[in-house]
């Protein structure tokens, strides 16, 4: 084997060694567990508006079927629908999934 073909198999060698380290210690990194909160809500009805902090998230029956994902904390949710009077709740969401249950009262005719 001449010099340049000792020295081609010579850097394989140390790219392999390389990409194998680089490799191990990537695939050693501990993976740290998802800390993030679900927000599912059973309402009544199901039609109804759901806001968080002002913002909205999804109707009743969308967040009964598919929990809304945010982070852990204070929490100021509305429920409105047409013909319901509207409610507040103030919720310390902890991490997890918390379900909240709500059924609206209608307003007389």
């Amino acid at each position: 084997m001449g010099v340049t073909a000792a020295l081609r198999a010579a850097c394989a060698v140390v790219l392999l060694v390389a990409a194998g380290a680089l490799v191990s210690s990537c695939s050693t990194v501990p993976v740290r567990p998802s800390k993030s909160a679900l927000l599912r809500v059973i309402a009544e009805p199901e039609t109804a508006s759901v806001y968080v902090n002002d913002q909205f998230v999804g109707s009743g029956r969308l967040l009964a079927l598919r929990p809304k994902p945010m982070r852990p904390g204070v929490k100021f949710i509305t429920f409105q629908a047409p013909n319901y009077f509207p409610h507040d709740v103030r919720l310390e969401l902890p991490s997890g999934e918390t379900t909240v249950r709500i059924k609206l009262r209608p307003i007389p005719p």
